[in-house]
């Protein structure tokens, strides 16, 4: 038990507004939002709102049921979780105040640099800036009662798990070891962390540079300032400059580095001196102490820039005082005027709570850099100020396959500052960003076109065009893309399966250019670019190429074009052939033209026999994935490349298949651990939160450049989707329960609805979909050949 009176969870500031605007949110009422939600019967409880049932923790838990995570992780390794932040952040801010259990300044345990991990009992510190994986981020502040060591040694403190609460814009968690409690809180551009001591004459703060080190030096009694060493402005957009100011002067100080004269075990490896105020070097720090009495409170703010005054002046703006309640409550309405966008009705209390916490990590990304009016460093370390609200770039391979379109549904006006700042980026740098070994930036710029949302579409599509023609461009293997109208791959010696990262991806990097160029296709058309349309059109078929039908699945070719051999389509060959999946999971991956796929799998029935295997064999691959958890049968759920397969029967006439495993999905593969913080996978900036909110909503954009939204099966009685336009599109699954997962018929604004997908047209001016459920399978409904979504093979209707 703690001494310490109980605090609120509720906090912190906005992203799209100014602060002084966001000060103001904080003093309104919360509006409607949140029904009624009833237990025990029928007695009502007071009105729960969508703020207070997202928890930022979900995510930060590895699934733990061993048929869901197959053969991972390697030995010596921990499990893939969604490698989510539990910190307090706003919306797409770039600062995030998180706590960190991982010591990555050591090694990467999971190959990415995330901050915390929920199986991990010890924490090393906190830091006040960062990304979404922000297991770097500088400077590291932790509170340390008595004796305390140098990193990369780090103080570590046992937590009690207990009294670990987040919620949108803050964290709370008691450190046991030091019997004191940490609360992190945050505007668009500072943090703001509160320390409660207990009783002692060695209450200390420890702030560091991470391994890279840098320059520390304590200004006076209450301010530290930094600059870290080795920062590229575009890796640093806030920049590499930090100030923390503290709410009482320090009884005590002094300065700390790394010895790396003196490298090596005990003592000589640490350079500490009291009262020394500037320090240089790897792992430079301060430490600070304080005389506390029990319960006392210090408080330390934070800020970044590119330069100490930039920091400075950033803590003025939007941290003027200590009102910490008055930031979180600030940070709380930024959150619950996002969450007031999408009101649901019905389902549990957890599915509500997994609902709204990954709508909450759906804005995880694109990173808000600067506000219109506000300098910012560019991709060429240019400072500029922006013409609009600037943000970094879009993990497109990741979050371009279904969060982007997320926000085209409830924030257009920012999904066209994105793709402003994606079109400054293409010309400063020459090219449109990309992401991994796709060229997705196409799919934000078609899909925001048929949905309507104005833009110099001509301006975009010159750099687009120049990234799918230029061999010396970002596409790899170009060249060989457009001459063979395939990617070969070169068979490494022993034909290994994982982990071998060295090679081309050529089968899945040929599907992702073949649906790339569909998409670049469609933009060319809509310009009148008639001869680049078709170029782009007959590109599009590529995928063929990779096509074996003598095995029925997309395999590898090396130079001559022979097809690889040996070859399994159970093993997740990660760089070889495909990218991080096996064969049966790479199949799928022609969400532009699924009819053609079809065609290639021998016909409908052909087609369903094959879906319905890759859903039912059993997964035992020989190679370790480290990526491959959260599975049903050969599918991945914990991964990008198959995540749109369960939608697929859509196109073969059983949609009620569909409705089947996205229950399942939902409900085995999100929360079912000890925890129930569990994901499937990593959750890539947002993007494995995305699909579960669109499928828990009822729909799922299978190819986001296309305007169409598949429908699948809804886990709640109602939705509201307040649209970005103000228009509402309601979803009202009737009779609905926890049995009745199939749909039965539906109707669209009162008109009756045989098909299993709806476009953006609509639903663009408001509508209403109404889904009857039953408890076994309508086989008619959605079953015609002519209610097919629309696939490149077919021409629209």
């Amino acid at each position: 038990m703690h001494p310490f009176p109980a605090l609120s969870c509720h906090r912190a500031s906005s992203i799209r507004k100014h602060v002084a605007q966001v000060f103001a949110l904080a003093a309104l009422a919360l509006g409607t939002m949140g029904a009624v939600h009833a237990q025990g019967g029928n007695t009502p409880q007071r009105a729960i709102q969508a703020v207070d049932e997202a928890n930022p923790l979900v995510g930060t838990a590895p699934l733990d049921r061993q048929v869901l995570i197959g053969n991972a992780p390697p030995p010596g390794e921990p499990l893939y979780s969604g490698m989510t932040s539990p910190g307090a952040s706003l919306p797409q801010s770039s600062t995030e105040a998180t706590p960190v259990n991982l010591n990555v300044d050591l090694s990467y345990p999971a190959g990415v640099g995330m901050s915390y991990y929920y199986p991990n009992p010890t924490m090393i510190g906190f830091t006040g800036g960062g990304s979404t994986y922000g297991g770097q981020a500088s400077p590291m502040i932790m509170p340390v009662v008595g004796d305390w060591t140098v990193p990369p040694d780090y103080a570590q403190s046992y937590y009690d798990k207990a009294s670990e609460k987040a919620s949108p814009g803050y964290y709370t968690v008691d450190l046991a070891t030091f019997r004191t409690r940490v609360e992190l809180t945050a505007t668009a551009r500072t943090s703001l962390m509160r320390f409660t001591f207990p009783a002692s004459h060695r209450s200390n703060v420890i702030v560091n540079l991470r391994r890279p080190g840098g320059d520390v030096e304590v200004v006076d009694d209450h301010t530290i300032r930094g600059v870290t060493a080795g920062r590229r402005p575009q890796r640093d957009p806030d920049g590499s400059w930090f100030v923390a100011e503290f709410s009482r002067p320090f009884a005590g100080f002094g300065t700390f580095r790394a010895n790396r004269d003196q490298e090596g075990y005990g003592i000589g490896d640490a350079d500490v001196q009291q009262n020394r105020r500037t320090v240089s070097g790897s792992y430079a720090g301060a430490y600070v102490t304080f005389d506390t009495k029990a319960g006392e409170q210090v408080l330390v703010k934070i800020a970044h820039g590119h330069s100490a005054e930039e920091a400075e002046q950033r803590l003025r703006e939007e941290d003027p005082d200590w009102d910490f309640e008055h930031l979180h409550s600030a940070a709380r309405e930024a959150w619950a005027q996002v969450f007031s966008r999408v009101e649901v009705t019905g389902g549990t209390p957890k599915q509500r709570m997994l609902f709204y916490s990954t709508l909450y990590h759906s804005f995880a990304s694109p990173r808000l850099i600067a506000r219109k009016g506000d300098r910012f460093t560019d991709a060429d370390g240019r400072v500029q100020v922006a013409a609009h609200d600037r943000y970094g770039p879009v993990p497109f391979w990741d979050t371009g396959r279904n969060q982007v379109t997320l926000l085209m549904l409830l924030e257009p006006d920012v999904v066209q500052d994105i793709m402003r700042s994606e079109l400054d980026r293409a010309r400063e740098r020459g090219y449109m960003d990309t992401s991994f070994h796709g060229d997705h930036a196409v799919f934000l710029y078609d899909g925001a076109w048929q949905r309507g949302i104005p833009f110099d579409y001509a301006a975009a599509y010159e750099y687009l065009r120049k990234n799918a023609t230029d061999p010396k461009g970002p596409r790899s293997y170009l060249a060989e893309y457009m001459k063979n109208g395939w990617i070969a791959d070169i068979v490494p010696p022993g034909n290994p399966s994982p982990p071998y990262a060295g090679g081309k991806a050529g089968v899945a990097t040929t599907l992702e250019y073949a649906w790339d160029d569909h998409a670049l296709a469609d933009i060319a058309r809509r310009l009148g670019k008639t001869d680049d349309a078709r170029m782009f059109l007959r590109r599009a078929a590529n995928y063929r190429h990779v096509f074996d039908p003598s095995v029925g699945f997309m395999r590898g070719r090396t130079a001559d074009g022979k097809w690889i051999s040996p070859f399994d389509p159970g093993e997740p060959y990660y760089n070889f052939m495909m990218k991080e999946a096996s064969g049966w999971s790479t199949l799928w991956l022609v969400p532009h033209d699924v009819q053609g796929l079809i065609g290639l799998l021998g016909g409908r029935t052909a087609f369903n026999a094959k879906l319905d295997a890759f859903f039912s064999t059993p997964y035992r691959a020989k190679g370790i994935c480290r990526d491959c958890t959260g599975l049903i049968g050969q599918y991945v759920q914990g991964n990008q490349p198959d995540q749109q397969a369960a939608y697929l029967y859509a196109w073969s006439g059983q949609p009620w298949k569909t409705q089947a495993l996205i229950h399942r999905i939902l409900a085995e593969l999100y929360g079912s651990d000890a925890s129930g913080y569990g994901f499937p996978g990593m959750d890539d900036q947002g993007s494995t939160s995305s699909w579960y909110v669109l499928s828990a909503m009822g729909f799922y954009p299978v190819d986001p450049s296309s305007p169409d939204y598949v429908i699948g099966s809804p886990i709640f009685d109602r939705v509201r989707l307040r649209m970005g336009n103000g228009k509402i599109f309601e979803i009202v699954a009737r009779n609905n329960s926890a049995r009745n997962i199939y749909i039965q018929s539906a109707t669209l604004d009162g008109k009756p609805w045989t098909k299993p997908w709806f476009s953006h047209a609509d639903i663009a001016s408001g509508a209403t979909l109404v889904l009857t459920m039953g408890p076994e399978p309508n086989k008619a409904w959605g079953a015609d050949p002519r209610d097919a979504p629309p696939s490149m093979s077919v021409e629209r209707p």
